[in-house]
């Protein structure tokens, strides 16, 4: 008999007996019976417990006495789990007695075993209204092959109420691999690769594949940057300037960056742009100015937005490319939705409605963000009209939403970013610091595999890049000689960042090529 207590592994934390039993139990579930079983046979130790394998038996055999004997034997059980694994071994007692018509036996268990048990009254009256009805209905004649697979999900049952060691969590193994696997791409700070993670080795990803290093300056703009956005295919960037210009560039194969179109058309400061979702659209924002429509293709202004004197101070796409938002800095506007004709489809203004600094639907289009009154976050359901609010203590100047959907980060002039989980279950935020924001609009974004990384700029002339799990920067990027007012990550080329600086120029970074 194997000693329960030989301890192995490096460390000599590990249970050998446990070890062993757990590699049956995978053996089993990966379709390896035979090696299972010897190794069972080899190592003496069984992948079900002895209380297990008596009430496997006893269920199979419908002994339902020795099976309540066996529950009512187990020592150190619960009372709650017992009277839980009771009430299923009962259900499937009783609902056999009706089968074979012993109404009075099945009467029996329901008024003095069933009622016994403390699991509330409500769910003994619901089973009892259940299998009578389906007696009453003529349902209760079950086959003997019926019979034999409800015993067989009643074993399924126990082995999920039943703690261990008398039964195992389903896939144990697997389950323990896998937390360790996760454990150590949790503990990498730059981790990026979608790649399988192998067992043979030691997870990690080292600054290889990260953009740490000026890869490329764009220089085309006459005057300050003030945005930068990727497209949503990693194909195209659009930036904008206080030239009054926007620029649609092209990403090339080998990551160099050309220009597409330069859209000549507003008559002030371009603050803002955001590409349609299918990519063929893009929006522009004049500061304090009006919002226009561009193909990208053809770099043509396909439409003006101008309603009664609506001043656009941001603006965002749903999924469908169909329809557009726009949040106006004039109270009394409020927010529009329009489709890509300039058609209202919907409004929200009012006196509830004070100006829009910022706002963004989430990408799966069930949410529309919004930043209010310089310190509040709006978060509205569009198909439930539910919404939640979100105060923070120091003004926030920009916000950005995850491609997830499931997380927004917004920049505070506090010299924090704050991120909150969109569905409000939060009551604090996670802080990120170490940048520079007292008295400009500083935008930041999520990037990286599954947004894992959060990247601003920063009046300090750097680029800050944060791993989502540390509230400390973990590079600082340094080339640009003014304020880096905004960044994006390309969505689809995880080792490629832009910012825009008020140096007039847009820098591209990548890996650092030097070795």
């Amino acid at each position: 008999m194997e000693n329960l207590e030989t301890m192995v592994g490096p460390k000599g934390l590990i249970k050998k007996h446990e070890l062993v039993r757990i590699i049956i139990q995978c053996l089993y579930s990966l379709g390896y019976s035979k090696s299972a079983a010897c190794l069972e046979s080899e190592s003496c130790i069984a992948c079900k417990s002895p209380e297990l394998e008596s009430l496997e038996s006893q269920i199979l055999k419908a002994n339902w006495d020795d099976c309540i004997r066996s529950l009512d034997e187990i020592n150190g059980l619960p009372n709650e789990t017992r009277a839980s694994a009771l009430f299923l071994v009962l259900k499937q007692c009783l609902l056999e007695c009706l089968d074979c018509g012993n109404i009075s036996l099945a009467l029996d268990i329901l008024q003095k075993q069933l009622s016994a048990l403390k699991i509330g009254k409500e769910k003994v009256h619901r089973l009892s209204y259940e299998l009578l009805s389906l007696k009453g209905l003529g349902l209760g004649f079950i086959d003997y092959d019926a019979v034999h697979e409800l015993r067989k999900r009643l074993l399924s049952d126990l082995e999920n109420v039943l703690p261990p060691p008398i039964t195992l969590p389903k896939r144990r193994l697997e389950d323990l691999v896998e937390m360790a696997v996760c454990a150590q791409v949790d503990g990498c700070i730059y981790h990026s690769s979608s790649d399988t993670i192998s067992l043979y080795r030691d997870h990690h990803c080292d600054r290889d594949h990260f953009p740490t290093e000026t890869i490329q300056i764009l220089t085309k703009h006459q005057n300050e940057v003030w945005f930068v956005q990727f497209s949503n295919n990693g194909e195209y960037l659009a930036s904008s300037s206080s030239d009054c210009t926007a620029i649609i560039w092209e990403v090339q194969d080998d990551n160099k960056v050309t220009i597409k179109h330069v859209l000549l058309s507003h008559k002030n400061p371009v603050s803002f742009v955001a590409w349609s979702p299918d990519d063929t659209m893009l929006l522009t924002c004049g500061n304090m100015e009006v919002l226009k429509l561009w193909d990208v293709e053809t770099g043509t202004c396909k439409h003006t937005f101008s309603n009664d004197g609506f001043i656009v101070s941001s603006c965002a796409w749903f999924p469908d490319s169909k329809r557009l938002v726009c949040g106006s800095s004039d109270p009394k506007k409020g927010i529009y939705m329009w489709d890509c004709e300039g058609n209202e489809i919907k409004a929200w203004k009012g006196m509830r409605m004070p100006k829009v600094l910022d706002l963004a639907v989430t990408p799966d289009g069930e949410n529309l963000i919004s930043i209010f009154s310089d310190k509040e976050i709006r978060i509205l359901n569009v198909t439930t009209s539910a919404e939640h609010v979100i105060s923070e203590e120091h003004s926030i100047t920009s916000l950005s939403v995850s491609g997830d959907s499931n997380f927004l980060i917004v920049n505070l002039n506090s010299q924090e970013i704050h991120m909150w989980d969109v569905a409000g279950k939060w009551l604090k935020p996670l802080k990120y610091n170490g940048h520079r924001q007292q008295k400009y609009v500083i935008r930041s974004c999520f990037g990286g595999l599954n947004s894992m990384f959060i990247a601003s700029g920063s009046e300090d002339s750097k680029v800050y890049i944060w791993n989502r799990r540390s509230s400390n920067p973990i590079e600082i990027l340094s080339g640009h000689l003014m304020t880096v007012n905004c960044v994006s990550w390309n969505p689809r080329r995880p080792e490629m960042l832009a910012s825009a600086s008020d140096d007039n120029t847009i820098r591209i970074w990548g890996p650092s090529r030097s070795k």
